[in-house]
């Protein structure tokens, strides 16, 4: 039962109207009463703050609030202990430049030579190291593979809608000096002359950082974000902008649907949709995405590529979009494991810009035995279930060891940090009603907004928990593999990589199969080297959508017949 004065504190929480209106909208119950929030009561407090919406969004509003006090009341049954900070603290340091950098050691785990491919279609589909090599022998230069890149992203983007800004000219000028460079014998490492492209809600001079709406589809940053810094002082190329969903949620953006290279009548997923196209789609050596809670791992699923989530504070955010500063990472999107640890070994690191960040040592290549590392798996809800995954694991030697993932309850209610830090980020807009073309990020922050600072410390608390939780779990393992725990472990921060073990035919498309591993905190070289192993048993990155064929097969059916799109897909 929700009692009068808990109804105050939810109205409170909105920073809607005084006291002296809220205690005017709860005198007409009596104590004891079920009490609820009406669109009429919401309009009420509407003329106090100074805002205007409409009777659907009163009405959501309404019904949102009631579910988020009773789900509220759910979590005031978790018993917190005095030792239970919250999980964000507070960071004295105006920059954090005093820490120890970090060591970008540029090794590849094989040294193999490669020869050059004879067609354009398997020169883009090949993995940076190998792109890498290329071009390090001089059997390729970036200007040639920039072109190629540039290209492709022409003449596949009308379709799968993938790119918001071509970077052509900057591209153009960076391949040059790529190749200059290296012919003048100052090579920077395997990312030097790789085409790659950026996660639009990162900002690069010159360019338009829409973070996927229509109010800054015209929006030029005045700054690079760190992460691009770091790209382009390892040589990096960067040829496209690529969509994310309306502030980094799902794969519909004001551009239109970005659309799953294996099958453009669905989406690819979100909020790192575009990245994850053109890498599946062989239109860029590599890409930058970001995620929050699946923004990496749900679009690599969608489309068959390999992706790194970080721990938290691995990799800065400094120039890129906050939605939610407890929880935003930033990682690579590729087509094969080792590229992965590349692209991660130039952007990790503090840069004394972000405060989150701490420095920790990453070795790549590592040397693993595999016979020591212990995977974790939880058990299938079918006694008789089979699994792959554990079957190629056994392949490799590891010790399987079987779990239980820790949780709390109400932990999709937890995820509402989202939505509240992201309604603190978003509150100028929100409050003018300038929500056009945000998906459905405009209910989520209002909701938020009728939860108290107590309730939102008393969530941290709990996460808090969750910490302490996982902390223990992962000292009985090193890995887990394919444990469902995309909402737990981006909660305490924990690295995870995704990566495709196959592809099946459904419906006449080819839909990916893909395993998710979850390492240790700050644990990405274990992490990634067992993730290699495991890959190279596989062969779902093996495998290259045929766009031509898919394309014409896709033309000749109903445009945007489905729309898979998941409002969970957030950043």
């Amino acid at each position: 039962m929700i009692d009068r004065r808990f109804f105050i504190k939810c109205l409170t929480a909105t920073g809607i109207g005084s006291s002296v209106l809220h205690r005017a909208l709860v005198s007409q119950f009596q104590d004891g009463d079920e009490l609820v929030i009406t669109p009429q009561m919401v309009k009420n407090a509407e003329w106090i703050a100074g805002t205007e919406l409409s009777d659907e969004q009163r009405d959501e509003l309404a019904k949102a609030a009631n579910r988020t006090a009773k789900s509220l009341q759910e979590l005031r049954n978790v018993s917190i202990t005095f030792e239970h900070l919250p999980a964000v603290h507070f960071v004295p340091l105006v920059n954090a430049n005093d820490q120890t950098p970090a060591r970008r050691v540029s090794e590849l785990s094989d040294s193999t030579p490669v020869d050059l491919p004879t067609s354009d279609d398997e020169l883009a589909f090949l993995p940076v190291a190998k792109l890498a090599k290329l071009i390090k022998a001089g059997q390729l230069t970036s200007r040639k593979l920039t072109s190629l890149y540039l290209d492709r992203l022409k003449r596949y983007d009308p379709v799968l809608k993938c790119v918001v800004s071509l970077t052509e000219e900057l591209a153009l000028r960076q391949a040059a000096r790529a190749d200059e460079e290296i012919a003048a014998g100052r090579y920077r490492g395997p990312l030097h002359g790789i085409p790659w492209g950026a996660k639009d809600l990162m900002a690069v001079p010159g360019y338009p950082t829409t973070w996927g709406i229509p109010q800054f589809k015209d929006r030029i940053i005045d700054e690079t974000a760190t992460v691009a810094q770091r790209l382009e002082e390892a040589g990096a190329v960067l040829v496209a902008k690529l969509s994310l969903g309306a502030i980094a949620m799902g794969d519909q953006w004001f551009g239109g649907m970005t659309r799953n290279p294996w099958n453009p009548g669905v989406g690819s997923s979100g909020s790192s949709a575009g990245s994850a196209c053109a890498a599946a789609a062989g239109l860029v050596g590599f890409t930058i995405g970001t995620e929050t809670l699946g923004s990496i791992l749900s679009p690599c699923r969608r489309c068959g590529t390999t992706g790194l989530r970080p721990t938290f504070g691995r990799v800065s955010r400094a120039g890129c979009m906050p939605l939610t500063w407890t929880m935003d990472k930033v990682g690579p999107i590729v087509r094969h494991v080792e590229d992965a640890a590349i692209v991660f070994q130039a952007i990790y690191g503090s840069d004394g810009l972000d405060p989150t960040v701490i420095d920790k040592p990453f070795t790549w290549p590592t040397k693993l035995d595999l016979s020591k590392v212990r995977v974790g798996y939880v058990k299938s809800r079918r006694d008789n279930a089979a699994r792959p995954d554990l079957e190629r694991l056994q392949k490799l030697g590891v010790e399987l060891v079987e779990i239980e993932l820790p949780s709390v309850p109400s932990i999709t209610t937890l995820t509402d940090i989202i939505g509240i830090e992201g309604a603190s980020v978003f509150e100028e807009m929100l409050v003018k009603n300038d929500t056009e073309g945000w998906n459905t990020w405009p209910g989520t922050f209002r909701k938020a907004q009728f939860v108290s600072a107590l309730d939102y410390l008393r969530f941290m608390r709990i996460r808090r928990q969750l910490m302490f939780a996982m902390e223990e779990l992962m000292q009985s393992v090193d890995v887990l593999v394919n444990a469902n725990d995309i909402f737990v472990t981006n909660l305490t921060g924990h690295p995870s990589v995704v990566l495709p073990r196959e592809f099946n035919e459904q419906g006449g498309w080819q839909v990916p199969i893909s395993d998710v591993f979850t390492g240790s905190l700050f644990g990405e070289s274990t992490l990634l080297s067992l993730a290699l192993a495991y890959q190279n048993e596989c062969t779902g990155h093996l495998v290259n959508p045929p766009l031509d064929e898919i394309i014409a097969k896709y033309q000749q059916q109903e445009l945007d017949r489905q729309k898979n799109n998941s409002p969970s897909d957030k950043k």
